[in-house]
């Protein structure tokens, strides 16, 4: 076991203190945004509708995922290895699955009390500098969060566990992963179920506004943006900051040695410092665009974030990697300063580029979004066209980006893949200085998305439909486009690092996989078994592991986005029939049911979002028992590789699909009520699942399968060609694993039925009501 020194003891102490500093600065910026001004009374009751609907559909969800997360505890339990370890690995996992909760939870409750006070800031002098100051120190709040306690986990287990620390640390990471995945898939099923369902309905059936309070779906709307939006990204970033730091540690302790565990610590401490400074140089000067100052405090951290972190490479490494006590890289020539800070600068450039990127496809200013708002003018059909063609083509140039920086790294690490494997962990670490801005970017959309519904609502539930001042309105809908561009940007981010992250596993993979080889009694001979455990790419079974990783993917999202048409379906209905059996609702008179709305998406996503996330704990399970190590390493491989394009692709279809609603809605193309306009919200409706269920759940899903795949490889190994092998044994868990899934699928697919006869009987009804009422009286 590596036993760290007195001075790696000293710094991760310190590194700890910086954690709960970071928490510390979290409830000062909250304090900051609790202090402003709420708003109308009007506008108080509907933030209040909203936060008590957040908060019960997240406590239901929560309750459901503790009997999960407590199973999962103890299966990891079962897994071979020493005791310490796993009991140790065990309880981790349900700290980084807390923690990841927390954030959650922590993002939504600020985001539901930051949202009416961002849409009162809009009507006061200098409404939008003021309400995107709110606005993003929101987002500033989970960010810092997220930051501390992602430090503060991996801090407390290097401190506890020394050398063991990267074993332990899996169990966080994957804790963290898999409650992100749920909150992520769950919550996104619930947002996109809400606004697809108003949109159809009232924004194309009844042709009012989006925020309209005659619609019923408009509260569950904003609960949706801040269980989905708010709580699953915050979960997501959470976990790729905590995965991407054990990724780091384990291949750092097997590159450098001590100083290899502490010098990830180091850089992603930086990032505590490169938060505070990002959050508070983020500030709206005069008429200029929310957009240019957010991407100001994103560039001045960055650059921040690379100059301390080449400081503290040049304070902290030898000048040669010789000098590594501990490390597997004594004959390797160059200066290891230079190569981290090499690392750290790409993994920082990365995400500057991607945020640029994203932008460009995204943007309400850029060509591509222009060109899908100009295909309004010739039908829905055009824009659903227009809009995949510009998520293909994003996705192209982004998988690329990602693919030089790793080729970039791998040139740097002179063609050792070990040191390479570190190096791409190290730039994660590096994009990840920038996660406090990263979150606080990604806040800013929903906060300012519900602060532009809460500030039509009003002004409609005070008996002026339409009636809200005319100048807020505008301020609220720039902020809108820019949280639009964000959110996608972000989004983006988040790919990059779920790449990088996964990329980095594949070295602790194949190490789990070598150790467990080198067991005494393990004897790979040369028979089929044998096959199993190589990882060439031209065996006929690794091939066919890297086209079952690629299907998962596709499969996954198939999942996601019927979930999300299954659950807006019964949304539609629901709204048809409140307008059909309340004319009054239509005149102002009648208030709707709102709360039935928030039922229905609270029952449909939580009943849905089993099944992706079963589909994904078992999958590599499968595929490892039942193939082998060589093919769960090409599953791997397939899931990263199609992962990160379809991810990328859902997302900017998605955003340009939205940004190009909002070029229609300020005029352009007939502007609102016009053809044009219906056919924007087509897009942006089929748009909605796209870029906020299935394209950020690829994120976990891919880190959740990669860490499965290093927790089971040893066991893989053991059942297949250690002292007690067992090939039945071995077949039996695939089928099972196997089963468990395809089981999952099976009985989504028969409630999906009986849902669809529900709502056929349902329309017959309202035809034949509609057809008595129409009868000449006799």
């Amino acid at each position: 076991m590596l036993d760290l020194g007195t001075t790696s003891i000293t710094i991760v102490s310190v590194i700890a203190v910086i954690a709960l500093a970071s928490l510390a600065v979290a409830f000062v910026l909250r304090r900051q945004v609790l202090a402003t001004p709420e708003g109308s009374e009007s506008m108080r009751d509907i933030a209040r509708a909203v936060q008590e609907g957040a908060a019960a559909y997240l406590n239901r969800q929560f309750r459901t995922l503790a009997l999960f997360a407590v199973a999962v505890c103890a299966l990891l339990f079962l897994l071979p290895g020493d005791a310490g370890i796993r009991v140790g690995r065990s309880i981790f996992f349900l700290v980084g699955a807390v923690f990841s909760a927390a954030i959650g939870y922590l993002g939504m409750w600020l985001a539901t009390r930051a949202n009416v006070r961002v849409a009162a800031a809009a009507s006061q002098q200098g409404g939008r500098a003021e309400g995107a100051r709110i606005a993003f120190r929101t987002g500033g709040v989970v960010g810092m969060s997220v930051v501390g306690l992602g430090l503060l986990g991996a801090a407390v287990v290097v401190l506890v566990y020394k050398g063991d620390a990267p074993s332990v640390l899996e169990g966080f990471g994957f804790g963290a992963a898999l409650l992100a995945m749920f909150m992520r898939v769950g919550g996104g099923i619930f947002t996109k179920a809400a606004d697809v369902g108003a949109d159809l309905v009232g924004k194309v059936e009844q042709h009012i506004p989006e925020d309209d309070p005659r619609n019923a779906a408009t509260i569950a709307d904003n609960v949706g943006d801040n269980v989905g939006d708010c709580a699953g990204m915050a979960a997501d970033l959470f976990e790729s900051y905590a995965v991407t730091l054990v990724a780091a540690l384990i291949l750092g302790k097997a590159a450098f040695g001590e100083k290899g565990l502490v010098f990830p610590l180091l850089v992603t401490a930086i990032g505590a410092f490169v938060a505070v400074l990002g959050v508070l140089t983020t500030r709206v000067r005069g008429e200029e665009s929310g957009l240019t100052a957010i991407n100001r405090g994103f560039y001045v951290a960055a650059v921040a974030g690379v100059v301390l972190a080449t400081i503290a490479s040049y304070v902290y490494l030898p000048g040669s990697f010789a000098d590594f006590a501990g490390g597997g890289l004594a004959d390797h020539s160059g200066d290891p300063r230079l190569v981290a800070s090499a690392a750290v600068a790409i993994g920082v450039v990365l995400a500057g580029i991607i945020l640029w990127l994203t932008g460009y496809f995204t943007g309400t200013t850029s060509k591509p979004t222009l060109h899908v708002a100009s295909t309004t003018r010739t039908g829905a059909a055009t824009v659903v066209l227009s809009g995949i063609g510009v998520g293909f083509e994003s996705a192209v140039y982004t998988a690329g980006i990602i693919a030089a920086a790793i080729c970039g790294l791998f040139l740097i690490a002179g063609g050792s893949i070990g040191l390479s494997l570190f190096l791409i962990a190290l730039a994660g670490c590096g994009l990840l200085t920038t996660v406090g801005v990263i979150v606080a970017m990604d806040t800013f959309g929903p906060v300012s998305d519900n602060a532009q519904g809460i500030y039509e609502m009003a002004g409609g539930m005070s008996g002026e439909l339409g009636g809200a001042d005319e100048e807020g309105a505008k301020i609220l809908t720039d902020l809108d486009a820019v949280g639009n561009t964000t959110k996608a940007v972000t989004k983006g981010i988040a790919i990059a690092t779920a790449v990088l992250a996964a990329t980095a596993l594949f070295g602790s993979y194949a190490d789990a996989v070598a150790t467990a080889l080198a067991e005494p009694g393990v004897h790979v001979g040369n028979d089929i078994i044998a096959a199993m455990t190589r990882y060439d790419v031209i065996s006929p079974v690794t091939l066919v592991g890297i086209i079952l990783g690629g299907a998962t993917v596709f499969l996954f999202s198939g999942l996601a986005v019927d979930a999300v048409t299954r659950a807006a379906g019964a949304i539609v209905f629901e709204v048809r029939r409140q307008f059909r059996d309340n004319p009054g609702i239509m005149t102002g008179e009648v208030r709707p049911e709102y709360g039935r709305v928030v039922d229905i998406c609270t029952r449909d996503s939580l009943r849905e979002l089993a099944t992706p996330g079963l589909l994904a704990a078992t999958a590599p399970i499968a595929v490892g028992f039942g193939l082998g190590v060589g093919p769960l390493a090409g599953f791997l491989a397939g899931a990263i590789g199609s992962g990160v394009l379809m991810a990328v692709f859902l997302a900017n279809s998605g955003g340009a699909w939205d940004n190009a609603k909002k070029i229609v809605e300020d005029g352009h193309f007939g502007g609102k009520g016009s053809p044009a306009h219906d056919a924007a919200v087509i897009g942006d409706t089929v748009g909605d699942p796209f870029k906020d269920t299935a394209g950020p759940a690829i994120n976990p899903l891919i880190k959740v399968m990669n860490l499965v795949s290093v927790l089971i490889a040893p066991a893989v190994v053991a059942i297949s060609v250690g002292a007690h092998a067992n090939q039945v044994a071995r077949i039996a868990i695939a089928v099972v694993a196997a089963a468990i899934a395809f089981g999952a699928i099976i009985a989504s697919r028969l409630r999906a039925s009986r849902v669809d006869e529900e709502e056929a009987g349902i329309s017959e009804v309202a035809a034949a009501e509609e057809k008595l009422q129409e009868a000449p009286l006799r």
